[in-house]
């Protein structure tokens, strides 16, 4: 599947790696400098047909859209992929944004981030996934044996089986979290994490996992 990831920072080339690593998909990275030491060390890295051009240009490639820009960056970077109508988004952003008490959510108990990207991309199909860990639990979601779980929602009921396989093929535990408006709940979620990463000593080598009776 050829991919378009907005975004080369550590989630995006994380993802990016371990889709072409594990699944062998094509990698077009989007950014606002393609062609930055960093971008280019990273395509050297993955190796492969991946690339990097601007948002438009990994928009107009790719089968489907992950987004993983910082949440100031967010609607700028969809507004500048042109038409995404019949486009499948997958929103990996938080609105994470610094508050009096330390980092925190901007917005959440009447809209959340993946609503907003909704509104800025009206005619696509958007999916909240990969926002609730750490980039480096993306690279490989397996502790001793248990899978980590990732979530995935968003209204589309038709095309949001090509999405759970997507994550799935990370290694993930996906779970169908609903539709987009629960994109609310898994925002506080990732705010957990960060604030017990962050704030409580559990360091980033931590995931939370599904267990069952």
């Amino acid at each position: 599947m050829k991919l378009a990831i907005i975004g080369a920072g550590k989630v995006g080339g994380t993802l990016g790696a371990a889709w072409a690593q594990k699944a062998g998909h094509e990698i077009f990275f989007g950014s606002r400098d393609p062609r930055s030491d960093a971008t280019q060390a990273l395509i050297r890295k993955i190796g492969g047909k991946t690339q990097a051009g601007t948002p438009a240009e990994a928009a107009a490639f790719g089968e489907m859209i992950v987004l993983t820009t910082p949440w100031p960056a967010t609607e700028a970077a969809i507004r500048s992929m042109g038409d995404l109508s019949g486009r499948i988004i997958l929103d990996a952003t938080n609105p994470l944004a610094m508050g009096p008490d330390g980092l925190s959510l901007e917005i959440g108990h009447n809209i959340s981030a993946g609503e907003k990207v909704q509104t800025w991309a009206k005619a696509a199909s958007v999916f909240k996934t990969l926002n609730t860990t750490g980039f480096r639990n993306m690279a490989n979601p397996d502790f001793h044996g248990v899978k980590s779980v990732m979530f995935v929602a968003g209204d589309d009921t038709a095309d949001k089986p090509k999405v759970i396989a997507l994550v799935a093929a990370l290694g993930f535990e996906v779970i169908d979290a609903g539709p987009l408006r629960s994109s609310r709940l898994l925002e506080a979620h990732a705010m957990l994490w960060i604030d017990l990463t962050i704030n409580h000593g559990l360091g980033h080598d931590w995931a939370f996992a599904l267990v069952r009776r």
